[in-house]
């Protein structure tokens, strides 16, 4: 079957055109078209009972999308491509935003204010952006208007997406949307919050001087990035035995990690969780930190530190007693202290990591054995050419030859970040290296200590634990590579918070993406680019049409697909 069109001359040489449903067959060898339905005249067609139609046609056949373009087609003329822009990667965003609850949250804060623009569209325009082509925020709201299409955002200017950031960033309203993502989080994704991972960072800003006041946020401190010359911020991340990010807090550069466990405590406790267990390093494992963990029926686990001279941890280590076999890689013991009965012990052990590490070591002590051979054979051969020349002088005694290099040399090597610390000076100056140090490392190759108040979890159960804290590092690493954390275009304090929060929201939909399809998010970002809305316009109007889409990525998001056809735009 096809649309057939007929024309009749009037009288008066106007020219009237009809519109049937026809099709062919074959009548004594020759092809024959019969007419089904007569649709009537062009001019006055209902083009809304035709759409119908289609619909009710694509239904019956099992593609709900509509053929719309099929009226441009009515003497419309040639359609000619007007633009391209990608669509599907910030249509799963969406997808995926508004389940979180996201959108609710920032309606109920702003809720008694009036904007002209819609603030929600703007934050979810700068979070997609972060997602999939991280830029400064001038860029991204020319990114949302003209480069990409973002559901819900025809255009965005600038000062609208900084006005949505200072808005953001408002106390009442980053405690409502990280309120809202936790639960949402965890009552749609089923995830396990009764165990968070909280770990720090920092991130550099590229300036000579740090803030003057003593409340900024850009303040010289102690850098994870080994950039200790520039002022930097500290950024606190909570995230869950699957990665998804559920807290995020900002502090300024020079805050020590000891100090911010009672206030994530805090956060948390407005929360009402119950019981949490919080998992940390051992930056965080100073008494009052974990007293702090444990109130209000809370526990943790942490990293306990082996060689700072602790006498419970030495005791810990101490204790007899066998390994259990947990994976091949790990084995753990437990020990309980009568001098700490509040707190288990555990021993953790990696054969292939103490193979690593006595390897390591020897490799050092013998770049140290060259390396003091070489400075004490140079001593000597300096004090032999002294005796030559005091002989060939006539002298009794020679003179001693200046030892500056030496000693340089050897202030070198005792400075070295690596090789210094198996080196001990005696009263004459002289480096040796240190044997009872050795001893007391090659005891310690592939062990890690930790310690817990739950009474509950297995060794196991806290062992495997501790190590799923690398989920929290691992989240770190996407924010500053993939969603380009730095550099921070932002002077004002409150807008740098805002670009964090920014990049936490962004972090979060596509953990969520990722746990959903089992694919990394470089991975579905590349091939959703390269699916595009395509605007076609002609004579009769202008219709969009989506490209073909990755149905399995979307299904397994729980994400409808974009419409194949939308936008229909009808002239005259």
């Amino acid at each position: 079957m096809y649309v057939r069109k007929t024309q009749r001359r009037n009288r008066d040489g106007s020219v009237v055109r009809y519109v049937q449903l026809a099709t062919n067959r074959r009548v004594g060898g020759t092809t024959q078209a019969d007419v089904l339905l007569n649709l009537g005249r062009e001019d006055k067609l209902d083009l809304d009972s035709l759409r119908r139609l289609v619909d009710s046609l694509n239904r019956h056949l099992g593609d709900g999308d509509t053929d719309v373009a099929a009226p441009l087609g009515l003497e419309g003329g040639p359609l000619a491509v007007e633009s391209s822009r990608p669509i599907e990667t910030a249509w799963l965003l969406d997808g995926r935003w508004k389940p979180l609850g996201i959108d609710q949250a920032l309606a109920k804060v702003l809720d008694a204010r009036q904007f002209r623009t819609d603030v929600e569209r703007a934050l979810f325009a700068l979070v997609a952006n972060r997602a999939v082509a991280p830029s400064s925020k001038r860029a991204a709201a020319e990114w949302a208007g003209k480069d990409a299409v973002v559901p819900g955002v025809r255009e965005l200017a600038e000062q609208h997406a900084y006005r949505a950031m200072d808005l953001l960033v408002d106390e009442g309203t980053q405690a409502a949307v990280q309120e809202a993502v936790f639960f949402a989080a965890a009552n749609l994704l089923d995830l396990e919050v009764d165990l968070l991972f909280f770990d720090t960072t920092s991130t550099y800003f590229e300036r000579d001087e740090a803030d003057d006041s003593d409340d900024a946020l850009r303040r010289y401190g102690h850098s994870k990035d080994h950039r200790k010359d520039l002022p930097q911020i500290v950024i606190g991340l909570a995230v869950t035995r699957e990665g998804i990010p559920v807290r995020i807090r900002t502090w300024p550069g020079n805050t020590n990690d000891q100090t911010v466990i009672a206030q994530v405590k805090a956060d948390l406790r407005a929360w009402r969780l119950g019981r949490v267990v919080t998992v940390t390093d051992s930056g965080f494992s100073g008494e009052s930190n974990l007293a702090c963990l444990k109130k209000a029926g809370g526990h943790y686990i942490t990293g306990a530190k082996m060689r700072e001279g602790s006498t419970k941890a030495a005791e810990a280590l101490a204790h007899q007693g066998r390994y259990q076999q947990v994976r091949d890689n790990l084995r753990v013991k437990e020990v309980r202290l009568d001098s700490d009965p509040g707190r288990r012990w555990i021993i953790c052990h990696n054969p292939a990591e103490a193979e690593r590490d006595a390897q390591r070591r020897e490799e050092q002590l013998a770049a140290i054995t060259e390396e003091l051979a070489r400075i004490a054979t140079a001593r000597t051969q300096d004090a032999k050419k002294a005796k030559d020349r005091a002989a060939k002088a006539g002298l009794k005694r020679a003179v001693r030859p200046p030892d500056t290099v030496h000693r340089k040399a050897e202030c070198a090597l005792r400075d070295h970040p690596s090789l210094g610390r198996w080196l001990k000076q005696s009263p004459a100056g002289r480096l040796s290296i240190d044997r009872a140090k050795v001893k007391t490392e090659t005891n310690l190759d592939g062990k890690y200590l930790l310690t817990t108040s739950d009474p509950d979890l297995t060794a196991e159960d806290v062992a495997l634990g501790y190590k799923n804290l690398l989920e929290a590092e691992r989240a770190f690493r996407t924010m500053k590579s993939t969603l380009y954390l730095r550099p921070v275009y932002h002077r004002l304090d409150d807008r740098i918070r805002a670009h964090v929060l920014l990049c936490w929201l962004a972090l979060l939909l596509i953990r969520v993406a990722e746990r959903r399809t089992d694919i990394t998010w470089r991975a579905i970002r590349t091939e959703l680019q390269r699916l595009h809305q395509v605007t076609l316009a002609g004579p009769a109007g202008r219709l969009q049409q989506t490209t073909d889409t990755q149905v399995r990525i979307f299904r397994d998001c729980g994400v409808q697909m974009p419409p194949k056809m939308s936008g229909l735009t009808l002239t005259g």
